[in-house]
Formats: structure tokens, C-alpha cells, sequence
């Protein structure tokens, strides 16, 4: 069996709801060992308790973000929780939160609070703003994002309100950023021996993904404005077309797409026209174009065009999600797993992007509060019984009538 290519790897997380969860799952997911800190006090991740399935402190949302990672509840205002993170600093590589910008410093989670328990250790902080700038001390989240970074004034047809994204597209994004930026930091803590401090925000990532948008609006006099059936800022056609049944996705952003298209739609006049003879002249002529293309696709069915389009033509159905995860193509790249769970019973997920020898493809499930707390004091910081127990007695693992419910619970699974 191949060995996981993050194998070896240990990386401490102390994060809620989507963003860093996200990416630390897709770090697990590589064969890194994520040992999930989750603070007692509130019942640690509130995902946890994110409807519209969830019940007895997990949820189908929670296990979406946090298959085979680990978890510890730990006080991480209490010295004596404080001392327990000094120890698993010592046998780990990263620190990674998603916390405000203003709180990895006050819990200790910085490198230069770290650096003289593990020189190496790499501080890996996804927040909202960032450590820095005016609103650092605010908490952020995928929609005020959006409309910080500008997304939502270009999503939605043009009379409509501003829109957002359908998905967290800029909470996976931070995560993947995250997730790309601490592994260069770990790289580096190899070569070198020295750990750091690493500084992501959702807005600079989501900012960061305004790519060409930004350069035009930043030297030329270009304003971005929503375009309809979600077509694209300069390239026509490239849009939503409506079908006789649904709607079809083309994107002709060649010459010869476009030459394919008109043949396709059997539109002689249309390819021979001087009006449409360019990618300029078409943008400038799109309200002559549209109309001709639009009544054309909705003699058929979206299954008719995708046959005569599809190697031809970019194209695509617009599938509802459960269509999406029934695609032919998506199972056959294996996108969809099967997860053993103790009380949903088998639950299908999707399972992560990369395709490499090493990836774990029968993950465990997402983990119950503190479920490895015991084992991760016995076995790995090599605690005696009577250390534990003064923890316990302490209440930085949490309340002690908390925990015996939990055992209880765990023993009836």
C-alpha cells in the first residue's frame, strides 16, 4: 500500500465552521495527522450544531469539514491548557487557526509565542482581514466578503439585485490558500529549521481572485457591470442560453468554437454575417446576436445540443447539485466517498481533488468532541494517569459531568 504523501505529518487546528476546517481537511485527506482543539467551554465547534441535520453535538455540515482529524478539548485560556499546548507544539509541525485577526495573539498562537517550545513550528492564521490594517479585530465571513471584494455587484442578470456566489467559494478559497501557503511554510521549516508566521485573509484572497477584473479597472477605464443569463464581461457568446427543457452553458472563446457553434446551429447566415465576423465586432453587435442564438437553442433540448455541441464546442448542462453529483464523469474520477459513521450510518461525501498514489480514499468520520482527548494525553504526550486526572479535576478539559456523558455516549456507539 502506497504510503500518504503528507504521512508523518502533524498539524494542530484551532478552527470553526468552514474556511479552516476546509483546508485542514484536505490536509488530512493527504495522510496528515490534524489534531482538532476545540474549547470545551462552548461546546467546541459551532459547526457542530449547524442545522438543517444535526443533533447531539454533530451535524452532516460538521462532518462535511472535518473527516479523519482528531479531537481534543482543551481550555486554551487556562495555564494549565496553555502548558498542554506547549507539549503538543513540541511533537507537532504547524499551528493552524481561523480565528479573528486579533486572537492568535492572545491565545498564544504565533510564532513568536511558540517559536522557543518549537523553533520550526510554522503559524499558519486564516481570518477575515488579516493580522493587520483597520479591521483586524472584526470578525468576517463568506458573504460580507463578497460584497467587501466586490463579487456580488457582478453577480446576477444586470436589473436584478446585487447577488452572491451559490456556494462559499471564498471560504473554500481561503482554505485552499491556506492550505497552499503552509505547505511553503513547511517546506521552508525543512530547509532551514526556522518556522513563521503565515498571514492569510479572506479579503486579500478574494481580492486577489479579481485577476484580470482588477488589472482593467486598475489601468484602463473599464467598470465591470452584471451581464445576463451570466454571460461573460468581454467574450460573446459565452454565457446561459435557454433550451426547449433547461439551459446549455457555451463558451466560445476561439474563433473556431465559434465557427463549430454557427455550423452546429445550422445559422449559415449568422456565420457569414460582417456584424459577427470577430470577437470585437461581436461584443459590439451582442443585442443583434443574442436574440438569433437564443431563439435557435430553444427549439431543442439541452440533451439535443449537448450531442451535437459536446467536442465541437465548450458546453455544459446546468445541472441541479444532485445532477452535478450524479455525472458520469464525476463518478468516474471517484469524486464521491463513502464514510463508516456511528450513528448516520454510511454517509456519502465528496471526497478531495487530488488524484495521486497515497490519497486516503476510506477516510474516518469526522470526529465527536474530545472523542481522542484521552488518547492523545496517554499516548502521544505520554501523560501519567494522575497528570490526567488533574486536568480533568481542573476543568480545562471541560466539565467533568460533560465528559462522562460523552464516555457514556461513546460507549453505546
Amino acid at each position: 500500500m502506497t504510503r500518504p504523501m503528507l504521512d508523518g505529518l502533524r498539524i494542530l487546528a484551532v478552527s470553526q465552521f468552514g474556511a479552516g476546517p476546509f483546508g485542514t481537511q484536505l490536509l488530512a485527506d493527504l495522510g496528515a495527522e490534524v489534531i482538532k482543539i476545540e474549547d470545551p467551554a462552548v461546546g467546541g465547534d459551532v459547526s457542530r450544531q449547524v442545522g438543517p441535520y444535526a443533533a447531539d453535538g454533530d451535524s452532516l455540515y460538521f462532518q462535511s469539514f472535518n473527516r479523519g482529524k482528531k479531537s481534543i478539548t482543551l481550555d486554551l485560556k487556562h495555564p494549565d491548557g496553555r502548558a498542554v499546548l506547549h507539549d503538543l507544539v513540541r511533537v507537532s509541525h504547524a499551528v493552524y487557526n481561523n480565528l479573528r485577526g486579533d486572537l492568535p495573539a492572545t491565545l498564544g498562537l504565533t510564532y513568536a509565542a511558540l517559536c522557543d517550545v518549537n523553533p520550526a513550528i510554522v503559524c499558519c492564521s486564516l481570518s477575515g482581514f488579516g493580522a493587520t490594517g483597520p479591521r483586524a479585530v472584526e470578525p468576517a465571513f463568506d458573504y460580507l466578503i463578497q460584497g467587501y471584494a466586490g463579487w456580488m455587484s457582478i453577480t446576477g442578470e444586470p436589473d436584478a439585485p446585487p447577488g452572491k456566489c451559490g456556494v462559499s467559494v471564498v471560504d473554500f478559497a481561503g482554505g485552499y490558500a491556506s492550505m497552499a501557503a503552509l505547505l511553503a511554510g513547511l517546506w521552508d521549516a525543512q530547509r532551514t529549521g526556522a518556522g513563521r508566521d503565515i498571514d492569510i485573509s479572506l479579503l486579500d484572497t478574494a481580492v486577489s481572485m479579481l485577476s484580470y477584473f482588477a488589472i482593467w479597472a486598475l489601468n484602463r477605464d473599464w467598470q465591470a457591470a452584471r451581464v445576463e443569463d451570466s454571460g461573460h464581461q468581454s467574450l460573446v457568446p459565452a454565457q446561459n442560453f435557454p433550451t426547449r427543457d433547461g439551459w446549455i452553458v457555451v463558451f466560445c472563446n476561439k474563433e473556431k468554437f465559434w465557427q463549430a457553434l454557427v455550423d452546429a446551429l445550422e445559422l449559415p447566415d449568422v456565420a457569414g454575417d460582417p456584424r459577427f465576423a470577430s470577437f470585437s465586432a461581436r461584443l459590439a453587435h451582442k443585442d443583434a446576436l443574442l436574440p438569433l442564438l437564443k431563439a435557435r437553442f430553444a427549439q431543442r433540448t439541452t440533451a439535443d445540443w449537448l450531442a451535437r455541441l459536446r467536442g465541437r464546442v465548450p458546453c455544459a448542462p446546468v445541472n441541479t447539485i444532485a445532477q452535478a453529483l450524479e455525472d458520469e464523469q464525476v463518478r468516474a474520477r471517484g469524486m464521491i466517498v463513502e464514510v463508516e459513521h456511528p450513528d448516520f450510518g454510511v454517509l456519502r461525501e465528496v471526497a478531495s481533488p487530488v488524484r495521486s498514489a497515497g490519497t486516503v480514499t476510506s477516510p474516518a468520520p469526522a470526529p465527536r468532541l474530545g472523542q481522542h482527548t484521552e488518547e492523545i494525553l496517554r499516548e502521544l504526550l505520554r501523560y501519567a494517569p494522575a497528570r490526567i486526572a488533574a486536568l480533568r479535576a481542573s476543568g480545562v478539559l471541560g466539565p467533568l459531568i460533560a465528559r462522562e456523558r460523552l464516555k457514556e455516549g461513546g460507549a453505546q456507539r
